[in-house]
């Protein structure tokens, strides 16, 4: 018998196990959820992996599980794991609603805790600190360890070792994710990998519930992304003045130049998003009168400059969230139960932090990954009620646009070469920093001539919605009755009432260029370039959307299909030829299943 199944001596159980039945009473389980459970009980695994879209209802899930398993006297102990203090907090709070009381304040190096406690919860870089405290604790009791947000196990291989050295003896293993997951080295402790066609190793789940899924069961909300464009002007540290339109083709290196001056509080970009982004929350809360609005920054000064702005905008100061500070945990749940407009936050909110709430955010950070995108739209889509919208604001950058464009294709973690993730084009804010005084230190010019951003002017660009973008060809200034077509979106609308809606008003567009144009071949020999884009991808978003009604296949799997087969980015950023050849693709899939 290993010292795992050794039972715990009869003294330091807890007082009494969750009522089951009391719990299985108070909250009703989704369809997701309880096909989840059976899948488990019908199989129980010692390990498992569920994969859910964020606002699913992970927790639920998981705490349901743990009930269960203290009922049946499965497990003795539980032991959550979760990336920051503040999840832990949240956690414990869940787990107490559930009857499951667990201490947030725990770490090994604090030794036994109150025996009033059935579980503990902790973060990866707490398990890593002391791995063998955690390994004894696991060791003395019939432990089920709850591994929330699993992909944080793969961040460092320190990590990853951590967490398989205290929780290898554990009775039960459940991991939770619910974010993409990216190309690494380092595999995730206790998911199972398989072999694809090409013999890279990848990620399977157990279980996975994704975004169309989550959206056609009104688990969560539908997303607008809501891009905006416009020229940007800055000084390179070789003393160069450079002016490039935010969203135009340009070099690595001048994107990120453009999307920094973009972002600059200083200049006329910023200002005008924010009063774009408070217009279209003032339309929400006219259905949904306690909605809020959450802007993501990238650095401590740049979102205490984000709350200046939004306090001239607004009159009202908003909350700030800096995730160094300790009463960050505290300030965010006066905000998720208050009826305030506006929270500005440094990374604080980008993960597993619940603020249903929030229907309206701002993306103004440098981090452009896959994860880091999935978990910061996250915190919007939550759904409280059917018809409530969720609506971000972007700026025109490759990456972003094209994870917006594929907010339903799901990723597995492959075993391969370290990359960027999936062709990242910004570092976190670390690195950008690290970058920047390793440059200086070795350039004494370059040292007296840092990156200035000199000016920025914001123009509205398109919506992108369900994989189909929609938009105005040419620009739309900031405040003009065109862009109001899409910030005056009612609050209240079902998905489908959401896409027709914005098809109404694409079709009342083009019959506008047609009275302009006097043949469509007039519309692609007059027009600029991105005039001409916007026709190939309003065209190519039509044949998807048809496509969808016939097959039943979401938007933006449909697009990532077409890529798969012609190769190219996203259709939001792919050229007028990529753009051609993918709408002569989808034209050939129907006819060939016509015949």
């Amino acid at each position: 018998m290993t010292s795992a199944n050794i039972p715990a001596p009869p003294n330091e159980l807890p007082p009494a196990y969750p009522d089951r039945a009391a719990w299985g009473t108070a909250t009703k389980l989704r369809a997701w959820q309880a096909g989840a459970m059976e899948r488990y009980f019908s199989e129980n695994p010692r390990d498992f992996l569920a994969v859910a879209t964020p606002g699913a209802g992970k927790t639920t899930f998981a705490l349901t599980v743990a009930a269960e398993l203290l009922s049946r006297r499965v497990i003795d102990r539980i032991t959550v794991v979760a990336p920051t203090e503040h999840l832990k907090t949240q956690w414990a709070d869940a787990a107490a609603r559930a009857g499951i009381p667990i201490d947030p304040t725990y770490s090994g190096r604090k030794g036994p805790t109150s025996k009033d406690y059935v579980g503990v919860a902790v973060t990866y870089a707490g398990v890593a600190v002391n791995a063998l405290a955690h390994r004894i604790r696991t060791e003395r009791f019939k432990t089920l360890v709850i591994l929330d947000e699993v992909h944080h196990a793969g961040d460092a291989l320190s990590w990853g070792e951590a967490v398989r050295e205290a929780f290898e003896p554990a009775a039960r293993r459940l991991a939770l994710t619910g974010t993409p997951f990216r190309s690494d080295i380092n595999p995730i402790p206790f998911v199972t990998y398989a072999p694809d066609e090409e013999g890279v190793p990848k990620s399977v789940a157990d279980y996975t519930y994704g975004y169309a899924h989550a959206l056609a069961d009104h688990v969560v909300r539908p997303v607008l992304f809501m891009a905006y464009s416009g020229e940007m002007q800055w000084r390179t540290r070789a003393g160069d003045e450079v002016a490039a339109r935010l969203g135009e083709p340009l070099t690595k290196d001048m994107t990120a130049h453009a999307l920094r001056t973009a972002l600059d509080p200083g200049g006329s970009w910023m200002p005008s998003v924010l009063a774009a982004a408070d217009k279209r929350l003032a339309e929400v809360r006219r259905h949904v009168p306690d909605a809020g609005g959450l802007v993501i920054a990238s650095d401590q000064d740049s979102a205490r400059a984000y709350a200046a702005l939004l306090k001239t905008i607004t009159g009202d100061r908003p909350t700030v969230v800096l995730s160094d500070e300790k009463a960050a945990s505290k300030r965010i749940a006066t905000f998720a139960e208050s009826d305030e407009r506006w929270m500005v936050a440094v990374r604080m909110v980008s993960e597993g932090v619940d603020v249903p709430r929030l229907a309206v955010g701002v993306y103004a950070t440098t981090v452009s990954t896959p994860l880091f995108f999935a978990q910061a739209v996250g915190r919007f889509v939550r759904a409280r009620k059917r018809g409530e919208t969720a609506s971000v604001f972007l700026p025109s950058v490759p990456n972003l646009l094209g994870f917006a464009s594929e907010m339903e294709v799901q990723r597995d973690h492959v075993l391969k070469r370290k990359v960027s993730d999936e062709g990242d084009i910004f570092a976190a804010e670390e690195d950008l920093l690290n970058q920047a005084q390793a440059s200086e230190a070795a350039s004494a010019d370059e040292a007296l001539m840092p990156f200035q951003a000199l000016g920025s002017q914001a123009v509205f660009d398109r919506v992108l919605y369900d994989g189909g973008e929609f938009g105005h060809s040419g620009e739309v200034q900031v405040g003009s009755e065109e862009e109001m077509d899409f910030l005056g979106i009612p609050g209240l609308l079902e998905a489908d009432q959401v896409r027709d809606l914005l098809h109404h008003r694409q079709s009342e567009r083009a019959r506008q260029q047609r009275r302009t144009f006097s043949t469509p071949e007039d519309v692609v020999r007059d027009v600029s370039t991105h005039e001409q884009l916007a026709v190939l991808r309003r065209e190519l978003n039509g044949l998807v959307a048809a496509w969808n009604h016939r097959t039943g296949q979401p938007h933006g799997v449909t697009h990532a299909a077409l890529r798969r087969e012609c190769g190219g980015p996203a259709a939001a950023v792919a050229t007028a030829d990529q753009l051609s050849t993918r709408i002569e693709r989808i034209r050939d899939w129907a006819a060939r299943k016509s015949s």
